[in-house]
């Protein structure tokens, strides 16, 4: 009987911490409100059939969570690329705890010189940030 009390209170913590792990709203949330705002096209098709998360008349986005900071860099730099446009960054910033990502995002891009405007966005109290834009 203990050891079925200890399987179950393992599950039940398993069920918990995987449940805190996801994100409020999924990416497509916030790249809709951004794409939208900014009058671009959400998941643009590319030549090789990869998509561009939101295509404006300037800029080629890549719509990331913040602990995905890195992979949209790389993103971005790829869309722009292929398009032509100006690249860029929207991060979602889910807490106050996720401004490092913000941080790391921005001193990267500035330390190596790289063209990328970036943007944040996220929840606070039910409604969403003020958008920023960093200055490049």
């Amino acid at each position: 009987m203990k050891r079925l009390t200890i399987l179950f209170r393992f599950i039940l913590c398993c069920i918990f911490i995987s449940s805190t792990a996801h994100a409020e709203q999924p990416e497509s949330y916030y790249q809709d409100i951004w794409c939208k705002q900014h009058e671009g096209i959400t998941d643009y098709t590319l030549s090789d059939l990869t998509r561009c998360d939101c295509l404006t008349g300037n800029h080629a986005v890549d719509v990331e969570f913040g602990r995905k900071w890195a992979e949209g860099i790389g993103q971005a730099l790829y869309y722009a690329l292929q398009t032509g446009h100006k690249a860029g960054i929207v991060l979602i910033l889910e807490s106050e705890k996720d401004y490092k990502y913000w941080l790391r995002l921005n001193t990267t891009i500035e330390h190596h010189g790289l063209e990328i405007d970036t943007w944040k966005i996220g929840p606070v109290r039910g409604t969403l940030l003020k958008q920023h834009k960093e200055p490049r």
